[in-house]
């Protein structure tokens, strides 16, 4: 997968496609090159991961931020079902 289409998936899939990469180096079977390839391309959604988790977080700060300048402490209530 080339790195443009890694920037193009969403969190959870980018978070699903490092799930399977993962399953597939615990098994051990991959020969040692494809094994290194898919370390990279974990590596690669690794950062592309947490590429957009701080996106959400500078969103998250901005709606946050009040026309003064300060920003306004929400208290985080988990959904029934999240806890």
């Amino acid at each position: 997968m080339a790195s443009k289409k890694i920037d193009r998936l969403s969190f959870d899939a980018t978070l699903e496609e490092l799930e399977t990469i993962v399953h597939q180096l615990e098994q051990g079977s991959l020969p040692l090159e494809e094994a290194l390839k898919q370390f990279e391309q974990g590596i690669h959604l690794v950062r592309a991961g947490q590429q957009k988790l701080e996106q959400a977080e500078q969103k998250i700060q901005i709606l946050l931020t009040q026309a003064d300048g300060t920003e306004q402490a929400v208290p985080f209530q988990p959904e029934q079902g999240e806890e």
